[in-house]
């Protein structure tokens, strides 16, 4: 399990939920099941598990307990497959965004600047849309805009503009041959860095990410108990900026709205401070790097 995928700030996700042994949990980035065989060592015969991820091969990782169940579904669906279980509230709720180490392991999925594959990054595998379709098939515009957007690259334009020319050349099949055609307008000292930008920005287009993020968030407060709590961890300022603000104000502008008596219309209520990995953990878990775990608790 921890070598397909190692749990991320296990012990912070932990008490962030404040499991209850009885309770009912929903683990949404199944993955290698790392945090929910955590949680389920903490619940009770008559507590329960929903573990979500879309991954086919995540499946191959259920965990064999009565108390769980494995839902093979983007968390986007959250409140539609509780309903299909007869779940209409939960205790907690854990999101592990972004991707996987197994998925970034394996070369052939397209996810990892370090390693050659096909330009593909879909983490439902039986989806239309990879990165195959997105750096070969987007018109100039369209692609700048979700290397700008979805990668924060200054230089977007002059990076689209130099993929679709060398894609009316020869199409780019593989990850290399998209690194190949880019490498001369990034920066030694900062190409991993820009590199890996330039392939988050691909990634959440073909995957949707924070349209779904969106969703989720919405659909995680709607089915929670009073006092539930959400639990995110977060990889990348653009998923942490819209945690924050949701947690802050219910909506994605950041802007608090007030009932006609002037109190604030929202549904959540930070919990302690925003936490990140220790250096540690960084060291034994090269991708904690990046990540930020924030919760909250229905009010």
């Amino acid at each position: 399990m921890t070598q397909y995928h190692n749990p991320v700030l296990l012990q912070s996700s932990l008490e962030g939920l404040k499991v209850r042994p009885q309770g009912t949990y929903v683990d949404v980035t199944f993955g290698g099941g790392g945090h929910s065989r955590a949680i389920l060592d903490q619940l009770d015969a008559n507590g329960r598990l929903f573990g979500f991820d879309q991954d086919a091969d995540a499946a191959l990782n259920t965990i064999e307990d009565s108390r769980f169940e494995f839902i093979p579904a983007n968390f986007g669906h959250l409140t539609q497959y509780l309903k299909f279980h007869k779940i209409e509230e939960v205790d907690g709720i854990l999101a592990d965004f972004g991707v996987s180490s197994h998925q970034f392991d394996t070369g052939s999925r397209g996810f990892s600047i370090r390693m050659e594959g096909r330009l593909d990054m879909r983490m439902n595998q039986a989806q239309t849309l990879d990165a195959y379709a997105v750096v070969n098939g987007y018109e100039e515009d369209a692609l700048a805009k979700v290397l700008f957007d979805y990668g924060e690259l200054r230089n977007a334009k002059i990076l689209a503009r130099t993929i679709v020319n060398a894609r009316s050349e020869n199409k780019l099949v593989t990850t290399q041959d998209l690194i190949t055609v880019v490498q001369s307008l990034v920066p030694q000292r900062i190409e991993n860095k820009i590199l890996a930008q330039l392939f988050q920005a691909i990634r959440i287009e073909v995957n949707n990410e924070l349209e779904v993020l969106q969703s989720f968030l919405n659909q995680a407060v709607s089915v929670l108990k009073p006092g539930g709590r959400l639990v995110c961890i977060s990889y990348h300022s653009l998923e942490d900026r819209l945690v924050k603000r949701f947690f802050q104000s219910g909506n994605f502008e950041g802007k608090i709205q007030k009932d006609f008596y002037g109190n604030p219309l929202v549904q959540l209520q930070k919990v302690g401070k925003l936490i990140v990995p220790s250096e540690e953990e960084v060291k034994s878990n090269g991708r904690a790097r990046s990540a930020k775990l924030r919760v909250a608790e229905k009010k």
